[in-house]
C-alpha cells in the first residue's frame, strides 16, 4: 500500500462514468467513503467490493432489464448511490457506475474505520478494533449510518462522498474471487467480481483466495 497523499481529493463526477464496473471495483479499493449526518462526519477506507454488471448479469437487480421501483435508481447515470434493504434487516450501499440506462453497480462490503470512530462505535456497539464493526455490507453502512435515505444521492456533494486520498493496491496486494450469497445466478454466481485486500481484517468472511 504507497503513503496517503497530503491533499485528498473528491472523486469526480466524470470518475463514475467508466463503463468498466471490474476496473471501478477494484480501483475504489483504498478509496475512503464519507458521510455527513446532521454535522457529524465518519468515513472508511473501502477494503472489499463487488461488481454487478447489469442486464447481462444473472445476479444484478436488473439483469434481464428489469425495472422496478426498487431498481429505478439503477439506470440512473454514473455517480449516483443505490442503497435497498437486505432481507429486511440490512441497508446495503452501491455506487452506481456508467451511463444512464447502463446499470451497473458496485456494492461496498466492507470499509476499515477511518474517521468519526467515536459515532461508528456508537452506532455498531462495538469497538473499531473489532473486525465485526464494518465487516460485511450490512455492517458498513450502518457503521457510516447509511440507511434509504441515501438511496439517489449524488456522490460529489455534502451527504455522502468518496475521497481519493493515495491509498493505491498492486494487484498481488488484491484478491479476486466469486461473489458472495448469489446462488440464485447459476454460473454467473462463479464470476471472480468479488475484490478484497488480503490480509485486511475488515473484510468479510468467507475470506478465503
Amino acid at each position: 500500500m504507497k503513503n496517503l497523499q497530503s491533499k485528498p481529493s473528491k472523486l469526480p463526477f466524470s470518475y463514475y462514468q467508466s463503463h468498466d464496473v471490474l476496473f471501478l471495483s477494484k480501483d475504489l479499493l483504498g478509496k475512503v467513503l464519507y458521510t455527513q449526518i446532521n454535522g457529524e462526519i465518519t468515513a472508511g477506507i473501502i477494503v472489499e467490493t463487488e461488481a454487478y454488471m447489469g442486464v447481462v448479469d444473472k445476479a444484478s437487480h436488473a439483469y434481464g432489464g428489469r425495472r422496478t421501483n426498487r431498481t429505478e435508481t439503477l439506470y440512473n447515470h454514473g455517480g449516483v448511490s443505490y442503497v435497498y434493504l437486505c432481507y429486511g434487516i440490512h441497508y446495503l450501499f452501491n455506487v452506481v457506475t456508467a451511463s444512464e440506462d447502463e446499470p451497473h453497480a458496485v456494492l461496498i462490503r466492507a470499509v476499515e474505520p477511518f474517521a468519526g470512530i467515536d459515532a461508528i462505535e456508537k452506532r455498531r456497539g462495538l469497538s473499531a478494533s473489532n473486525a465485526r464493526i464494518s465487516s460485511g455490507p450490512g455492517s458498513a453502512a450502518k457503521a457510516l449510518g447509511i440507511d434509504s435515505t441515501f438511496n439517489k444521492k449524488e456522490l460529489d456533494l455534502d451527504e455522502i462522498w468518496i475521497e481519493d486520498h493515495g491509498i493505491r493496491y498492486d494487484d498481488n496486494q488484491i484478491a479476486t474471487v466469486p461473489r458472495v450469497g448469489v446462488d440464485y445466478a447459476d454460473d454467473h454466481a462463479l464470476l471472480p467480481w468479488r475484490f478484497f485486500v488480503k490480509g485486511n481484517k475488515y473484510v468479510s468472511k468467507p475470506n478465503k483466495i
